[in-house]
Protein backbone atom coordinates (compact mmCIF):
# COMPACT_ATOMS: atom_id res chain seq x y z
CA UNK A 1 0.00 0.00 0.00
CA UNK A 2 3.23 2.42 0.78
CA UNK A 3 3.96 1.44 -2.81
CA UNK A 4 0.85 1.96 -4.54
CA UNK A 5 0.32 5.55 -2.35
CA UNK A 6 3.95 7.00 -3.53
CA UNK A 7 3.14 6.20 -7.27
CA UNK A 8 3.55 9.40 -9.08
CA UNK A 9 0.21 9.83 -10.99
CA UNK A 10 1.17 12.90 -12.73
CA UNK A 11 3.49 10.38 -15.11
CA UNK A 12 1.79 9.10 -17.96
CA UNK A 13 2.85 5.70 -18.17
CA UNK A 14 1.42 5.36 -14.57
CA UNK A 15 -1.61 7.12 -15.41
CA UNK A 16 -2.23 4.52 -18.05
CA UNK A 17 -1.45 1.19 -16.03
CA UNK A 18 -3.65 2.42 -13.30
CA UNK A 19 -6.34 2.65 -16.11
CA UNK A 20 -6.02 -0.73 -17.39
CA UNK A 21 -5.86 -2.27 -13.84
CA UNK A 22 -9.15 -0.40 -13.05
CA UNK A 23 -10.57 -1.99 -16.46
CA UNK A 24 -9.12 -5.60 -15.61
CA UNK A 25 -10.46 -4.90 -11.84
CA UNK A 26 -13.86 -4.15 -13.43
CA UNK A 27 -13.65 -7.12 -16.06
CA UNK A 28 -12.94 -9.85 -12.93
CA UNK A 29 -15.92 -8.40 -10.95
CA UNK A 30 -18.23 -8.91 -13.74
CA UNK A 31 -17.29 -12.12 -14.24
CA UNK A 32 -17.44 -13.31 -10.40
CA UNK A 33 -21.29 -12.87 -11.24
CA UNK A 34 -21.56 -15.68 -13.20
CA UNK A 35 -20.49 -17.88 -10.56
CA UNK A 36 -19.34 -21.26 -12.15
CA UNK A 37 -20.18 -20.02 -16.09
CA UNK A 38 -17.81 -17.22 -14.89
CA UNK A 39 -14.57 -19.85 -14.49
CA UNK A 40 -15.54 -20.47 -18.50
CA UNK A 41 -15.61 -17.24 -19.27
CA UNK A 42 -12.36 -16.29 -17.52
CA UNK A 43 -10.34 -18.63 -19.49
CA UNK A 44 -11.76 -16.89 -22.71
CA UNK A 45 -10.99 -13.42 -20.92
CA UNK A 46 -7.71 -14.64 -19.81
CA UNK A 47 -6.90 -15.90 -23.47
CA UNK A 48 -8.13 -12.68 -25.06
CA UNK A 49 -5.31 -10.77 -22.40
CA UNK A 50 -2.97 -13.14 -23.80
CA UNK A 51 -3.79 -12.61 -27.73
CA UNK A 52 -4.19 -8.56 -26.85
CA UNK A 53 -0.42 -7.96 -24.75
CA UNK A 54 1.17 -10.88 -27.64
CA UNK A 55 0.05 -8.22 -30.08
CA UNK A 56 1.31 -5.39 -28.17
CA UNK A 57 4.31 -7.40 -27.68
CA UNK A 58 5.42 -8.04 -31.30
CA UNK A 59 4.83 -4.32 -32.32
CA UNK A 60 6.94 -3.04 -29.66
CA UNK A 61 9.65 -5.81 -30.71
CA UNK A 62 9.17 -5.05 -34.52
CA UNK A 63 9.68 -1.20 -33.26
CA UNK A 64 12.66 -2.06 -31.29
CA UNK A 65 14.03 -4.43 -34.38
CA UNK A 66 13.54 -1.53 -36.30
CA UNK A 67 15.66 0.96 -33.72
CA UNK A 68 18.41 -1.95 -33.45
CA UNK A 69 18.55 -1.98 -37.35
CA UNK A 70 19.03 2.01 -37.59
CA UNK A 71 21.74 1.62 -34.97
CA UNK A 72 23.81 -1.24 -36.17
CA UNK A 73 24.07 0.82 -39.53
CA UNK A 74 25.01 4.05 -37.79
CA UNK A 75 27.86 1.98 -35.97
CA UNK A 76 29.15 0.59 -39.93
CA UNK A 77 29.14 4.57 -40.58
CA UNK A 78 25.99 4.25 -42.86
CA UNK A 79 24.78 8.01 -42.41
CA UNK A 80 22.10 7.56 -45.24
CA UNK A 81 19.77 6.27 -43.26
CA UNK A 82 17.40 8.13 -41.24
CA UNK A 83 14.23 6.80 -39.20
CA UNK A 84 10.84 8.27 -41.24
CA UNK A 85 8.42 5.28 -39.34
CA UNK A 86 6.79 5.31 -36.40
CA UNK A 87 8.42 3.99 -34.03
CA UNK A 88 5.34 4.11 -31.26
CA UNK A 89 7.29 4.24 -27.40
CA UNK A 90 10.27 4.53 -28.74
CA UNK A 91 9.39 8.20 -31.11
CA UNK A 92 11.28 10.06 -28.68
CA UNK A 93 14.65 7.63 -28.79
CA UNK A 94 13.88 8.07 -32.80
CA UNK A 95 14.32 11.82 -32.54
CA UNK A 96 17.41 11.31 -30.63
CA UNK A 97 18.64 8.96 -32.68
CA UNK A 98 18.42 11.47 -35.96
CA UNK A 99 20.19 14.21 -33.91
CA UNK A 100 23.39 11.73 -32.75
CA UNK A 101 23.40 10.43 -36.06
CA UNK A 102 24.00 14.05 -37.35
CA UNK A 103 26.34 14.87 -34.70
CA UNK A 104 28.32 12.11 -35.77
CA UNK A 105 28.10 12.51 -39.43
CA UNK A 106 29.49 16.21 -38.98
CA UNK A 107 32.36 14.74 -36.56
CA UNK A 108 33.18 12.29 -39.33
CA UNK A 109 33.41 15.09 -42.19
CA UNK A 110 34.87 17.67 -40.31
CA UNK A 111 37.58 14.69 -38.94
CA UNK A 112 37.56 13.98 -42.54
CA UNK A 113 38.91 18.18 -43.62
CA UNK A 114 40.90 18.00 -40.48
CA UNK A 115 42.78 15.13 -42.25
CA UNK A 116 42.62 16.59 -45.43
CA UNK A 117 43.59 19.91 -44.20
CA UNK A 118 47.03 18.19 -42.57
CA UNK A 119 47.69 16.49 -46.04
CA UNK A 120 47.80 19.59 -47.86
CA UNK A 121 49.27 21.44 -45.02
CA UNK A 122 52.28 19.33 -45.29
CA UNK A 123 52.61 19.07 -48.74
CA UNK A 124 52.09 22.88 -48.95
CA UNK A 125 55.02 23.52 -46.28
CA UNK A 126 57.22 21.11 -47.86
CA UNK A 127 57.20 23.20 -51.09
CA UNK A 128 57.30 26.24 -49.64
CA UNK A 129 60.30 25.67 -47.87
CA UNK A 130 61.56 23.51 -50.60
CA UNK A 131 61.63 26.55 -53.17
CA UNK A 132 64.14 28.86 -50.89
CA UNK A 133 65.77 26.18 -49.54
CA UNK A 134 66.83 25.35 -53.11
CA UNK A 135 67.78 28.80 -53.73
CA UNK A 136 70.00 29.41 -50.75
CA UNK A 137 71.59 26.12 -51.39
CA UNK A 138 72.10 27.07 -55.33
CA UNK A 139 73.04 30.40 -54.57
CA UNK A 140 75.89 29.06 -51.96
CA UNK A 141 77.12 26.77 -54.31
CA UNK A 142 77.57 29.84 -56.96
CA UNK A 143 79.44 32.04 -54.41
CA UNK A 144 82.08 29.37 -54.11
CA UNK A 145 83.24 29.78 -57.46
CA UNK A 146 86.69 31.98 -56.89
CA UNK A 147 86.52 33.38 -60.34
CA UNK A 148 83.10 35.02 -59.85
CA UNK A 149 83.22 39.06 -60.48
CA UNK A 150 82.45 41.56 -57.63
CA UNK A 151 79.37 42.16 -59.66
CA UNK A 152 77.76 39.01 -60.08
CA UNK A 153 79.11 38.03 -56.61
CA UNK A 154 76.93 41.28 -55.12
CA UNK A 155 73.90 40.09 -57.03
CA UNK A 156 74.26 36.39 -55.41
CA UNK A 157 74.53 37.55 -52.05
CA UNK A 158 71.65 40.19 -52.39
CA UNK A 159 69.10 37.08 -54.26
CA UNK A 160 70.28 35.20 -51.52
CA UNK A 161 69.42 37.77 -48.41
CA UNK A 162 66.04 38.11 -49.97
CA UNK A 163 65.29 34.11 -49.85
CA UNK A 164 67.19 34.17 -46.53
CA UNK A 165 64.12 36.29 -45.66
CA UNK A 166 61.63 34.72 -47.16
CA UNK A 167 62.52 31.57 -45.35
CA UNK A 168 62.61 33.49 -41.54
CA UNK A 169 59.41 35.06 -42.70
CA UNK A 170 57.68 31.51 -43.33
CA UNK A 171 59.24 30.23 -40.52
CA UNK A 172 57.69 33.04 -38.01
CA UNK A 173 54.62 33.42 -39.71
CA UNK A 174 54.30 29.25 -39.21
CA UNK A 175 54.75 29.79 -35.72
CA UNK A 176 52.54 32.72 -35.20
CA UNK A 177 49.47 30.43 -36.55
CA UNK A 178 50.42 27.58 -34.46
CA UNK A 179 50.62 29.23 -31.77
CA UNK A 180 47.00 30.82 -32.03
CA UNK A 181 45.40 28.06 -33.12
CA UNK A 182 46.23 26.14 -29.78
CA UNK A 183 45.71 29.29 -27.54
CA UNK A 184 49.46 29.69 -26.54
CA UNK A 185 49.53 32.80 -27.69
CA UNK A 186 49.87 35.55 -25.10
CA UNK A 187 47.87 38.56 -25.44
CA UNK A 188 48.50 42.19 -23.79
CA UNK A 189 45.66 44.09 -23.89
CA UNK A 190 46.34 48.08 -23.88
CA UNK A 191 43.81 50.79 -24.61
CA UNK A 192 44.43 51.77 -28.39
CA UNK A 193 43.14 53.99 -30.97
CA UNK A 194 41.78 51.64 -33.29
CA UNK A 195 41.35 54.63 -36.03
CA UNK A 196 45.17 56.04 -36.18
CA UNK A 197 46.03 51.92 -35.64
CA UNK A 198 44.38 51.71 -39.34
CA UNK A 199 46.16 55.08 -40.46
CA UNK A 200 49.31 53.60 -39.23
CA UNK A 201 49.20 50.65 -40.84
CA UNK A 202 47.62 51.88 -44.09
CA UNK A 203 50.63 54.34 -43.91
CA UNK A 204 53.23 52.20 -43.84
CA UNK A 205 52.30 50.15 -46.31
CA UNK A 206 51.44 53.26 -48.71
CA UNK A 207 54.06 52.80 -50.77
CA UNK A 208 53.70 49.66 -51.47
CA UNK A 209 50.02 50.26 -52.50
CA UNK A 210 51.06 53.12 -54.93
CA UNK A 211 53.61 50.88 -56.18
CA UNK A 212 50.51 49.49 -58.06
CA UNK A 213 48.75 52.34 -58.95
CA UNK A 214 45.93 51.33 -55.94
CA UNK A 215 44.34 54.46 -54.38
CA UNK A 216 42.44 54.47 -51.25
CA UNK A 217 39.15 56.10 -50.47
CA UNK A 218 38.85 56.71 -46.94
CA UNK A 219 35.66 56.14 -45.04
CA UNK A 220 36.51 57.20 -41.60
CA UNK A 221 33.68 59.40 -39.84
CA UNK A 222 35.67 59.72 -36.01
CA UNK A 223 39.45 60.36 -35.42
CA UNK A 224 39.53 58.57 -32.24
CA UNK A 225 37.45 55.27 -31.27
CA UNK A 226 39.53 53.65 -28.50
CA UNK A 227 39.04 49.71 -27.93
CA UNK A 228 40.84 47.60 -25.38
CA UNK A 229 43.49 45.17 -28.11
CA UNK A 230 46.69 44.12 -28.36
CA UNK A 231 48.61 46.77 -30.15
CA UNK A 232 50.78 44.53 -32.04
CA UNK A 233 48.79 41.42 -32.76
CA UNK A 234 45.63 44.01 -33.73
CA UNK A 235 48.74 45.86 -36.06
CA UNK A 236 49.75 42.96 -37.68
CA UNK A 237 45.69 42.42 -38.59
CA UNK A 238 45.81 44.97 -40.95
CA UNK A 239 49.49 44.99 -42.40
CA UNK A 240 48.24 41.79 -43.63
CA UNK A 241 45.30 42.66 -44.93
CA UNK A 242 46.72 45.18 -46.70
CA UNK A 243 50.04 43.25 -48.01
CA UNK A 244 47.57 41.05 -49.26
CA UNK A 245 45.60 43.63 -51.32
CA UNK A 246 48.97 44.98 -52.49
CA UNK A 247 49.94 41.93 -54.22
CA UNK A 248 46.63 40.83 -55.36
CA UNK A 249 44.21 43.77 -56.12
CA UNK A 250 43.38 45.05 -59.58
CA UNK A 251 46.41 47.64 -60.62
CA UNK A 252 45.21 51.54 -60.52
CA UNK A 253 41.63 50.26 -59.38
CA UNK A 254 40.00 52.02 -55.68
CA UNK A 255 40.27 50.60 -52.04
CA UNK A 256 37.88 51.20 -49.77
CA UNK A 257 38.82 51.80 -45.89
CA UNK A 258 35.62 51.99 -43.40
CA UNK A 259 36.01 52.47 -39.49
CA UNK A 260 31.95 52.73 -38.31
CA UNK A 261 31.48 52.93 -34.56
CA UNK A 262 28.07 51.43 -33.67
CA UNK A 263 26.48 51.21 -30.36
CA UNK A 264 27.80 48.06 -29.25
CA UNK A 265 30.73 47.41 -31.85
CA UNK A 266 33.03 48.51 -34.12
CA UNK A 267 33.26 47.64 -37.89
CA UNK A 268 36.60 47.69 -39.98
CA UNK A 269 35.59 47.45 -43.78
CA UNK A 270 38.65 46.86 -46.40
CA UNK A 271 37.36 46.31 -50.26
CA UNK A 272 39.36 45.90 -53.22
CA UNK A 273 39.10 44.84 -56.53
CA UNK A 274 40.92 41.58 -57.44
CA UNK A 275 42.85 41.09 -60.18
CA UNK A 276 43.21 37.27 -60.33
CA UNK A 277 39.66 35.06 -60.70
CA UNK A 278 38.56 34.54 -56.86
CA UNK A 279 38.02 30.53 -57.96
CA UNK A 280 37.52 29.99 -54.06
CA UNK A 281 35.11 29.79 -50.98
CA UNK A 282 35.16 32.70 -48.14
CA UNK A 283 36.61 29.81 -46.03
CA UNK A 284 38.65 28.57 -48.33
CA UNK A 285 40.70 31.78 -48.30
CA UNK A 286 41.31 31.84 -44.31
CA UNK A 287 42.87 28.42 -44.14
CA UNK A 288 46.37 27.88 -43.73
CA UNK A 289 48.54 28.16 -46.65
CA UNK A 290 45.59 28.98 -49.35
CA UNK A 291 47.00 31.66 -51.66
CA UNK A 292 44.48 33.87 -53.97
CA UNK A 293 47.03 33.07 -56.80
CA UNK A 294 46.98 29.53 -56.72
CA UNK A 295 49.53 29.43 -59.66
CA UNK A 296 52.23 31.06 -56.78
CA UNK A 297 53.14 33.75 -59.37
CA UNK A 298 53.12 36.27 -56.20
CA UNK A 299 55.97 35.37 -53.01
CA UNK A 300 54.36 34.77 -50.20
CA UNK A 301 53.63 32.18 -46.99
CA UNK A 302 49.53 32.13 -47.84
CA UNK A 303 49.13 32.69 -44.05
CA UNK A 304 48.36 36.00 -43.84
CA UNK A 305 44.55 36.09 -43.97
CA UNK A 306 44.97 32.98 -41.48
CA UNK A 307 46.69 35.11 -39.32
CA UNK A 308 44.70 37.80 -39.92
CA UNK A 309 41.43 35.68 -38.63
CA UNK A 310 43.05 33.82 -35.80
CA UNK A 311 44.52 37.35 -34.30
CA UNK A 312 41.17 38.69 -34.84
CA UNK A 313 39.27 35.81 -33.14
CA UNK A 314 41.59 35.28 -29.86
CA UNK A 315 40.84 39.39 -28.98
CA UNK A 316 36.87 38.28 -29.47
CA UNK A 317 36.30 39.88 -32.55
CA UNK A 318 34.77 38.38 -35.82
CA UNK A 319 36.40 38.04 -39.34
CA UNK A 320 34.36 37.84 -42.53
CA UNK A 321 35.31 37.77 -45.88
CA UNK A 322 32.42 38.55 -48.44
CA UNK A 323 33.14 37.58 -52.41
CA UNK A 324 31.03 38.63 -54.74
CA UNK A 325 32.36 38.33 -58.46
CA UNK A 326 35.56 40.13 -58.14
CA UNK A 327 35.02 42.21 -55.38
CA UNK A 328 36.34 41.18 -52.09
CA UNK A 329 35.64 42.58 -48.88
CA UNK A 330 36.85 41.91 -45.27
CA UNK A 331 34.53 42.87 -42.69
CA UNK A 332 36.09 43.08 -39.19
CA UNK A 333 34.22 43.33 -36.15
CA UNK A 334 34.98 44.00 -32.40
CA UNK A 335 33.20 44.46 -29.53
CA UNK A 336 33.43 47.42 -27.13
CA UNK A 337 33.56 45.47 -24.35
CA UNK A 338 35.11 42.36 -25.51
CA UNK A 339 36.82 40.56 -22.59
CA UNK A 340 40.08 39.60 -24.03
Amino acid sequence: MDVAFETDLSAAINRKIIKYIIINFLIIIVLSTFWFFGYFLAIIYTMLVFIYVKKKVKVIQKDYNSLLYYTKELAKGNFEEEIYLDLGIFNSLKTEFNNIKDGFEKAVKEETKSQNMKTELISNVSHDLKTPLTCIKNYIVLLQDDNLSEQDRHEYLFNLNQYTNRLTTLIEDLFEISKANSGNIKINPVELNIVELVEQAYAENQEFLQAKGLIAIKQIEKEEIFLLLDGDKTYRIFENLFTNIGKYAMPHSRVYIRVDEEEENVIIEITNVSEVQMNFTTDEITERFVRGDKSRHETGSGLGLAIAKSFTEIQGGTFKIDIDCDLFKVRIKFNKKANI
